[in-house]
């Protein structure tokens, strides 16, 4: 479990990070807020009394993405050498994938990858809404997922929607009801389930998480009508929007993009090995 003193030390620390490297690291705070402590997941290195370097492990099904940072004043001592050899401890026998997440445009990071065994996989976008004219449609609705038969919904948009396993999908969502706050929500089409999203409000932000639309009844509008009705929702709280997709997702970019999302930072993963 990660306290809330933990907490503010991490931002204070990312954003001196942030600040000297004119980029942006994932840390994933909705998860760093729920932590249950059923294993080690978060790493700290302190120097006189004072938070100088950080890992986070985030587990997604049979993944887990490890990020972290080291204060500008204290690089090149070894000290996120040290961070990762605790890190991969945790992680190695517990995941079958690990994903090395590094901003697209920090330096340090790149430097530091060429000495760890891994190799180039994927991009992702973050992106942010700019005010567009949206319109909600009321034949495509969004609902809280509370049933059994929403849990199974949600289960089998994960293993079509992105391509994970039934046995990591039931054990990730089972794991999102157990312990994130996040709004879980199903997409319904004239009545029918149609797909699912998770929204996450932290730090005065509204994230975008897990969108998926089920095959069969892609191609019908029902993915922008459903985003659709979020955004205008969390933006009339006066939320700022944001979501993240793959680069290598044509399909999906042009529909955020349609809705007014625009890519303002990119995040590279390397597959270790």
């Amino acid at each position: 479990m990660v306290t809330k003193e933990q907490l503010l030390e991490i931002k204070t620390l990312q954003d001196i990070c942030e600040k000297d490297g004119g980029f942006q690291l994932k840390l994933n705070f909705d998860m760093l807020e729920n932590r249950q402590g059923k294993r080690k997941e978060d790493f700290f290195h302190y120097e006189d009394g004072r938070l100088v370097g950080f890992l986070g492990c985030y587990g997604f099904g049979d993944k887990v993405e490890l990020c972290g940072m080291v204060h500008p004043d204290y690089r090149r001592k070894g000290i996120f050498s040290v961070l990762m050899e605790q890190g991969m401890v945790e992680v190695r026998n517990t995941y079958s994938r690990i994903l090395l997440n590094a901003p697209t445009d920090s330096q340090t990071a790149k430097q530091f990858l060429k000495n760890i065994p891994c190799e180039f996989s994927i991009a992702e976008y973050q992106m942010k809404w700019h005010e567009t004219k949206l319109f909600e449609d009321p034949q495509v609705t969004l609902r809280p997922s509370i049933s059994d038969e929403d849990f199974e919904a949600e289960i089998q948009l994960e293993v079509l929607g992105f391509g994970i396993n039934e046995e990591d999908a039931r054990e990730f969502n089972q794991e999102l009801r157990n312990t994130i706050t996040d709004q879980r929500l199903i997409i319904e089409a004239d009545g029918i389930t149609a797909g699912k999203m998770r929204v996450s409000e932290s730090n005065g932000e509204a994230w975008i998480y897990g969108f998926a639309i089920f095959p069969n009844l892609q191609g019908k509008g029902i993915g922008r009508k459903a985003l659709s009705n979020v955004v205008i929702r969390k933006n009339q709280k006066g939320l700022p929007i944001f979501l993240e997709v793959e680069a290598k997702n044509a399909h999906a970019l042009r529909l955020y993009e349609s809705c007014g999302f625009r890519a303002y930072h990119s995040q590279d993963y390397y597959i270790y090995k």
